[in-house]
């Protein structure tokens, strides 16, 4: 697989803010909710959290099928450490933590689920990486994704354009090289999904679903990229250009999704989703 260069992996950036995230953790439950609910499979015996987070969705999964071995990965030692620190009784020692890297990551068991939300979208190169991950599963086995589709919303356009000529008198922030990593579209539509994986599935299911975010307070949309998406920019500019680029996008994102009489900013969020069983 072509791994990501050192310069891509500081643009994604290594630092998570669980806070941050989870400030929005109902709202980031749902498409996880509903991504569980479509894996076909009754009595999976070993199940990865790729990409596990704060571990908030891993112990879910625990729960669900409570027989199985639970692994929550996650390359972020923040998000591990909240993971192991928030774990309850009734959860130790039936889910795993384990620190690794997608574009290098093998199991240490066979496994029956790869469970992945919201993650892939921060790996280059899907047309060598899903196929990867897929081939790492037997017969039987299921392979459950959800990924934001946010390159197309406005949103995320001026998170680009403001990077592109949100410095004074319309100056351009950030190095070339920040500008043209965040310029990188790695998530692809449902049809390429659907090619790479339909010879070998025994089951394929790929969809898409818009959520109508209800979010309250000032600067909601800021505060919902903030843990996301906005995070690679955050995380590549220099200190005074992070603080001229984030009032300018903060303007530019309150003109485009206005604060309503009742507090209330509606925010629609689309996201890819694939649920593929292994033939």
């Amino acid at each position: 697989m072509t791994q990501a260069t050192p310069h891509q992996r500081d643009i994604a950036g290594e630092s998570w803010n669980p806070g941050q995230y989870l400030k929005f953790a109902d709202h980031r439950l749902r498409p996880a909710l509903d991504l569980m609910g479509r894996i076909p499979l009754e009595n999976p015996q070993v199940i990865y959290d790729l990409g596990c987070g704060a571990g908030n969705v891993t112990r879910l999964l625990a729960d669900r099928w409570p027989e199985a071995d639970v692994v929550g990965m996650d390359n972020s030692p923040e998000m591990l450490e909240r993971s192991a620190s928030s774990e309850s009784d009734g959860f130790r020692g039936r889910v795993r933590w384990q620190m690794g890297d997608l574009a290098d990551w093998q199991p240490d068991a066979t496994p029956s689920v790869f469970y992945s939300n919201a993650v892939l979208q921060w790996v280059p190169n899907h047309a060598e990486l899903v196929p990867r991950l897929w081939g790492m599963l037997p017969a039987g086995a299921c392979f459950a994704v959800q990924v934001p589709l946010s390159w197309d919303m406005r949103s995320h356009h001026l998170m680009r354009e403001t990077l592109a000529d949100g410095g004074p008198g319309g100056s351009a922030l950030g190095s070339e090289g920040l500008r043209a990593a965040v310029g990188n579209r790695w998530v692809q539509d449902p049809d390429f999904y659907y090619d790479l994986l339909a010879a070998n599935s025994a089951h394929l299911d790929v969809w898409t679903t818009e959520y109508q975010h209800v979010l309250t307070g000032e600067d909601a949309v800021l505060e919902w990229v903030t843990s996301t998406g906005l995070r690679p920019i955050l995380n590549g500019l220099e200190d005074g250009e992070r603080e001229v680029y984030l009032e300018e996008y903060r303007r530019r994102l309150n003109v485009e999704y206005p604060r309503r009489a009742d507090d209330v900013t509606l925010y629609p969020f689309r996201r890819l989703f694939f649920v593929a069983v292994r033939g």
